[in-house]
């Protein structure tokens, strides 16, 4: 009898049980938190006039911000963020079918959507993933921005982890430079399987002024990372804040 209850199929220990939660580390205290905030940016041409359209998106509680495109006289920008996915093919998605969305131009290749993530190190988890982006992306402060896709090459992922770190730490360490001194802020997100060119990330860097973000950009260049295992970087919009909506609670939810 004990034989058979040391043995028996009731007791066979079975697959590892799946933990894709959010992690970081308060003290010598991991911590975790399986929530997170999805963004969506979309861009448009042929609007000459963003009234309208902020219009529709305060209506609407929109969280987010309304960019004005530089390299198009026409062009516009949105971002969205939300923590329920189904957000966006719901609510989200009756408004962009709507006027005056409806009459714009979309254009595909600005199209990007992605997840906030945690590295594994934060003490403060709610902050990272929900707090700090919505108010980077809501900062009147904060009036120029650059957003775009990248995908790291294959070879990055068969290094092994201290190597990573190295590479990962010498970036972080360029991007926490232009942020402490106030040029530029970064929103980073994660979009692996969730974008159709099979980008690896989304970025949104924001400041008070342009020339920052080309800088920090610029900087990059230089790092390993960028200069030997990344594939693609882009394509870039350009914008200035025409319009941001901030919502009460830090999940994304409107006012």
């Amino acid at each position: 009898m004990t034989e058979q209850h040391r043995h028996g199929p009731e007791n066979q220990s079975g697959p590892e049980p799946i933990d894709i939660s959010e992690k970081g580390r308060r003290g010598a205290t991991p911590i975790s938190l399986d929530r997170r905030l999805f963004m969506r940016f979309t861009a448009y041409g042929g609007c000459p006039d963003p009234a309208p359209v902020i219009d529709a998106l305060t209506a609407a509680g929109v969280v987010g911000a309304l960019y004005l495109e530089v390299g198009d006289p026409t062009g516009i920008g949105l971002a969205v963020v939300n923590e329920d996915p189904d957000y966006f093919v719901d609510e989200l998605r009756v408004l962009l079918n709507r006027e005056p969305f409806a009459s714009l131009a979309r254009k595909e290749e600005f199209e990007m959507f992605g997840r906030t993530y945690a590295i594994g190190y934060e003490s403060d988890l709610e902050h990272v993933l929900f707090g700090r982006p919505i108010e980077r992306i809501t900062d009147p402060a904060l009036r120029w921005a650059v957003w775009y896709p990248l995908r790291r090459s294959k070879g990055f992922a068969a290094l092994d982890a201290g190597h990573q770190r190295q590479i990962l730490a010498e970036h972080g360490t360029l991007g926490h430079r232009f942020g402490s001194a106030g040029l530029a802020h970064d929103i980073r997100l994660s979009c692996h399987g969730l974008d159709k060119n099979d980008n690896d990330f989304v970025v949104g860097l924001v400041g008070k002024e342009l020339h920052p973000l080309s800088a920090v950009v610029q900087a990059m260049r230089g790092t390993e990372q960028t200069s030997r295992y990344l594939d693609s970087l882009g394509p870039f919009f350009v914008g200035r804040v025409a319009w941001q909506g901030c919502g009460t609670n830090p999940d994304g939810s409107p006012e």
